[in-house]
């Protein structure tokens, strides 16, 4: 199952990074949290019909979306479960349909039963999830630059690659090196011929996510393989 929702997102495209919320020191110490913040602020900050790098999703869509993973789970497993999908679609679409500004508050602030309440849970459920959501935002505007992420976020996000890759690259005939300066290496992949993938762990996340364009990672090996690579469907 995917954790986070994203890596089975419905489409992407290749578009832009913009504005940066503001984050409390305490909310550094909790990556997922200021990610959350972030995130809403910057959905507030563009309004409900800004676009997103979900192909066909606007930043309504994607605050619906958010929503009906955290607060639907009847309606969130159609995420991964295919034959479930119409469901959360008419779900994510009745959300989609309430006032944007109660939306974006819901975003903010989870439900006090949900898995963001325990803070453990939440770095390894949340933080990947918001992290890249709020690059889907960011990364669909024209005047994107990569932030300088904290090191915090960095390192779960690190951890979050290292497990997610053997799971969501399993396919990929290649061996598959994923290598974040700082932070280690990871191998992942079906066996064959070598291609490093070389990027922040913020980086690396946004590739394996099916989000290759996007990502700046560079990829060394053979050229038809790690062209492949940069556009074949990843995720889980």
């Amino acid at each position: 199952m995917d954790p986070f929702g994203v890596l089975s997102r419905p489409g992407v495209r290749h578009v832009a990074v913009g504005s940066v919320g503001v984050t409390s020191q305490a909310d550094s110490r909790r990556p997922a949290r200021s990610e959350r913040h972030a995130l809403a602020d910057l959905l507030t900050e563009l309004g409900p019909d800004a676009p997103t790098m979900c192909t066909g999703w606007t930043t309504r869509d994607l605050a619906a979306h958010l929503v009906t993973r955290e607060r639907r789970p009847d309606a969130a497993v159609g995420i991964m479960i295919r034959p479930l999908s119409g469901w959360t679609d008419r779900v994510r679409g009745r959300h989609a349909a309430r006032r944007y500004a109660d939306l974006v508050d819901d975003v903010r602030n989870p439900p006090w039963w949900s898995m963001s309440a325990v803070p453990a849970i939440d770095a390894a459920v949340n933080t990947a999830e918001f992290f890249i959501h709020h690059e889907d935002v960011r990364r669909a505007r024209p005047d994107w630059a990569p932030r300088d992420l904290r090191p915090e976020l960095d390192a779960v996000l690190w951890r979050q690659v290292a497990r997610l890759a053997r799971l969501g690259l399993r396919r990929v005939r290649a061996d598959l090196v994923l290598a974040a300066p700082g932070h280690g290496e990871v191998r992942a992949g079906a066996g064959g011929p070598e291609v490093r993938l070389t990027g922040p762990p913020g980086e690396l996340a946004i590739f394996i996510s099916g989000r290759q364009h996007a990502a700046l990672v560079d990829l060394a090996g053979p050229a038809e393989l790690t062209e492949r690579l940069r556009h074949t469907r990843l995720g889980i």
